[in-house]
């Protein structure tokens, strides 16, 4: 067949290139370009070619209609013969290529290609042990234990008052329309005010207003006591007209801004700051430190109630509100310093360089004037309830509401007021609440146990699920009309404590749920709307709870409070049989 030569360029001092080798192409500068196109067309007649002058030269050629002859191996002899030939049909010159140099670059390719191989099989792997012994690690521990002291200063004060303030209020006047009247309006303040409060927090840095929010919440604290305290230094009146006085209006304000900065603090905390702290990507050590969290605010709720209680039994309420402020005031430097040391030993993780202006501005994308309050709270509680709809976990927190639908089968005014009337034993009511609360510290431990077993969403659904079937028996028992006994009341009780172990193991694992889900960016606005949907179902529920007031409603109201527990077992299950591949992305410790 006819040899014809398409192309073939010559490039001086580079390495010989081989055929399919991915080789940028090579530059030259425009002096040496002009004198390469000069001399395009070589004589090689009056060069040899085992000349030293070609051995570095590099050759790229396009052959077509090509006869090879794969039988014999051409000499040097022979190309030199052939040479006039070829140049007679293709004045292009052709470079005879040694084999050696072909030699030495394959096999130069061929030992890094196996030096590739040999590394990445030489990678370490991580066995199932080692990543969860790498997953109980936390981030920064050393930050998390100075947030615990943090947490435990704070909310021994804070749960003290809980306690406090009622107790006082009701030593003014034997009816609960002033104690009922200041809780409805914290729950109204909640529900409008949490989702501006969240994103004001997720807008500001971290430490600042943690610190501004601490502050206004123990001022709020002191305006309170205050108020109590002059309530008892004045006559006492009817109720109707204790609630149109002017310290309790006072009161009720200060009490909802104080109860609005708590809920703030305990989402920021919970939903924010712990996930950084213990790491996000590690969920064992997050599980740990959710369940210390949940240990903490039980026992400084007990401990809050019994020294407050302890103080009334030997002083008179002026004394012991007093007492209660000055433990106020010593709290807060304690809390701020405690703060301020989390972050030190956190090297600075809490620290969020975001400015208001450009939250705002990214947020309201300028429809908003800055100047006009009420049209941005309108927005910022828009803005709370649409995320809250787009979270990626929705069913989680769905199923976390729906558990505050819950208010019979559970330790409250109601079921008290329900084993009240059916005359059981102060000392026995009083021993089922406290087990209530030691079965929620018992949740804790139980909690970290099953996330490291099953997996964060696993060990949510097995707590619905226990408490569901729980409470289902409950109800049954309830039904048969054997409760005038006090063997089937018992069983009953118990039946409901055991119950609050599958409760407490799924507020400890929901709260995981969605610090794994929700951006850090969303956590508190995200945080705050939620609480703001638990604090409406549980006032609608109450709502339902004034207009069925007689005991033998109870039935209606346990079933009710069954249907919320049974629905929000049944929405997190078929979340989790069903999962998107952005729920693998997100749990992918509990995809493995």
């Amino acid at each position: 067949m006819p040899v014809a030569v398409a192309a073939a360029a010559v490039s001086a001092a580079s390495p010989l290139s081989l055929p399919g080798a991915a080789r940028p192409p090579p530059r030259h500068s425009p002096r040496l370009r002009r004198r390469l196109a000069s001399c395009r067309w070589l004589n090689f007649s009056s060069h040899p070619l085992d000349s030293g002058r070609f051995e570095h030269l590099s050759s790229r050629c396009s052959i077509t209609n090509t006869d090879v002859q794969y039988d014999h191996v051409a000499t040097d002899d022979e190309v030199l013969s052939e040479k006039s030939v070829i140049e007679a049909e293709c004045p292009v010159p052709i470079v005879h290529l040694k084999p050696d140099i072909l030699e030495s670059d394959s096999s130069s390719l061929l030992t890094e290609r196996a030096f590739v191989d040999s590394l990445l099989t030489a990678l370490p792997v991580l066995s199932v042990e080692e990543q969860n012994a790498l997953a109980a690690i936390p981030a920064h521990p050393a930050g998390l234990y100075a947030l615990y002291a943090s947490c435990l200063a704070g909310n021994l004060v804070e749960q003290l008052w809980n306690f406090a303030w009622p107790s006082a209020i009701a030593l003014l006047h034997p009816s609960l329309l002033p104690v009922a009247v200041m809780g409805f309006i914290a729950k109204l303040a909640i529900i409008a005010g949490g989702p501006l409060v969240g994103k004001l927090m997720d807008s500001f840095p971290r430490l600042p207003a943690y610190n501004f929010l601490n502050t206004l919440q123990a001022a709020a604290q002191l305006l309170s006591a205050a108020m109590i305290i002059r309530a008892h230094s004045i006559p006492s009146t009817s109720a109707s007209a204790v609630i149109l006085r002017p310290w309790f209006i006072v009161l009720v304000l200060a009490g909802a801004v104080e109860r609005l900065c708590g809920i703030a603090l305990g989402v920021a905390m919970e939903r924010d700051w712990v996930v950084l702290l213990a790491g996000v990507n590690r969920p064992i050590a997050l599980a740990q430190a959710n369940a210390i969290l949940n240990r903490i605010d039980l026992l400084c709720e007990i401990a809050g109630a019994s020294l407050f209680g302890i103080l009334l039994t030997k002083y008179d309420p002026v004394t012991c509100l007093k007492s209660a402020a000055g433990l106020m005031i010593c709290s807060l430097p304690v809390t701020v310093l405690l703060t301020w040391l989390t972050n030190k030993l956190s090297a600075g993780v809490l620290d969020r360089p975001k400015s208001l202006h450009n939250c705002c501005k990214s947020c309201n994308s300028g429809t908003v004037n800055e100047n006009d309050s009420i049209g941005a709270g309108v927005e910022a509680i828009k803005l709370g309830w649409k995320e809250y709809i787009q979270q990626p976990v929705l069913p989680a927190s769905l199923a976390y509401v729906l558990l505050y639908f819950n208010v019979v089968l559970a330790p409250g005014s109601l079921m008290t007021a329900f084993l009240t009337q059916r005359g059981l034993n102060p000392s026995i009511i009083g021993g089922f609440s406290g087990l209530c609360a030691f079965m929620g510290v018992a949740a804790t431990f139980v909690s970290a146990n099953l996330v490291k077993h099953l997996g964060i969403l696993k060990a949510g659904a097995a707590g619905l699920i226990f408490q569901a079937s729980l409470l289902s028996i409950a109800v049954a028992v309830y039904w048969s009309g054997s409760l005038s006994q006090q063997c089937p009341l018992l069983f009953f009780l118990s039946l409901i404590v055991l119950s609050r172990l599958g409760h407490m193991s799924y507020d400890v694992v929901g709260a995981q749920i969605l610090q794994t889900g929700i951006p850090s960016s969303k956590a508190n606005l995200i945080g705050t709307t939620e609480v703001s949907v638990a604090s409406l179902a549980e006032s609608v529920m109450l709502g339902v709870a004034i207009v069925a007031n007689d005991s033998s409603h109870f039935g209606v109201l346990a079933m009710l409070s069954l249907t919320s527990v049974v629905g929000a077992a049944w929405m997190f299950c078929r979340w989790l049989l069903n999962p998107t591949d952005e729920q693998r992305s997100l749990f992918a410790f509990d995809f493995r």
